[in-house]
């Protein structure tokens, strides 16, 4: 049977990926699209995330928006990277769902209660809407089957030298997530720094010439642009490392580390500390390591190939058409 999971995030261009691999892949069902503020405000990153359920097909899905503000600190969001609408780069899509009435965090709760043991969170933005779950229901720390998060890191920041921006966007969220007594898998930077866009996967992708992929390979370009232009760098497809371990673990290496999140450092304030050696005490969390990056791209590439066929199936006359189908009985 396919694994569960709730895609908890804030498109985002990476954001927007994410959820096109879990789509398009036999492995997972995602039960839930959870938004909170993070990329950008809550509103766009909604917005954002039913243009990219509707382009994946996922119409029984529900969408629902979350926390709109970080639990302590001033919210922060990321346009220079994302662009105005949070997702700047593709054309837009009109969504074909509205978003689901109920608040993310009773989402949440309530698809965990329905399936104990079942569900697979797996958060690719700021943690507040995990960490509300939490505390309106502290049982679900023992009924979420794991949390597979992309955030932190163990070597550096992003945002300032030592945090990461899911991390630093709510670092008392994150504090909570990391010290609750649940399987806890960090996707952080020193990971996902192995997961480029490179010119030969927007080739890839390229390739596949169908509307998802185009629109793929039209966020890439502004990401790489964006990135570019505020790093110097390439950009790198986080989230999408994420939601790949969730499918298939085996996709990177992973450690047990203890991971604690910083709240008092004014340098180092959201530094994910995390000890490989048991100084500060005993594991609490998964620390991915190595990527086996060709493999997450071929994983990629299949998501999209299936999310054509099924668009193209969907839209084909015979599918539609009642007396078709029936003649073709």
């Amino acid at each position: 049977m396919p694994k569960k999971i709730i895609i908890d995030c804030d498109p985002g261009l990476d954001d927007a990926i994410a959820i096109l691999l879990a789509a398009g892949n036999p492995d997972v069902e995602i039960v839930a699209v959870t938004t909170v503020a993070g990329n950008h405000t809550l509103d766009k990153v909604t917005l954002n995330a039913r243009q990219v359920c509707t382009l994946a097909g996922l119409r029984g899905v529900p969408v629902a928006a979350g926390a709109d503000r970080p639990l302590v600190r001033d919210r922060i969001i990321a346009a220079e990277i994302h662009g105005e609408s949070g997702m700047d780069g593709p054309a837009f899509i009109a969504p074909a769902m509205e978003a689901d009435p109920r608040h993310a965090v009773d989402l949440i709760v309530e698809t965990v209660l329905t399936h104990p043991g079942e569900i697979t969170l797996v958060p690719t933005a700021p943690l507040t809407n995990i960490a509300l779950a939490l505390r309106r229901e502290p049982r679900i720390a023992t009924l979420v089957k794991e949390v597979v998060l992309m955030g932190g890191s163990y070597t550096r920041g992003n945002v300032t030298p030592a945090a990461e921006f899911n991390v630093h966007a709510d670092p008392e969220a994150a504090a909570i997530v990391f010290s609750a007594d649940w399987p806890v898998t960090m996707v952080g930077l020193d990971l996902t720094a192995q997961a480029a866009a490179t010119p030969d996967l927007l080739y890839r992708i390229g390739a596949l010439d169908t509307p998802v992929s185009r629109f793929v390979v039209d966020l890439l370009h502004r990401y790489n642009a964006t990135v570019g232009k505020v790093h110097g760098t390439t950009a790198t497809i986080h989230d999408a490392c994420a939601v790949g371990r969730a499918i298939d673990p085996t996709l990177m290496e992973a450690v047990e580390a203890h991971v604690e999140v910083e709240l008092r450092g004014t340098a180092t304030y959201g530094m994910t500390v995390t000890d490989f050696r048991g100084h500060i005490g005993p594991p609490n969390t998964l620390v991915a390591t190595e990527l086996h990056t060709e493999r997450l791209w071929d994983l990629l590439i299949r998501s999209l190939e299936n999310i054509a066929a099924a668009t193209r199936t969907s839209t084909r006359p015979e599918a539609s058409d009642p007396s078709t189908q029936s003649r073709a009985g």
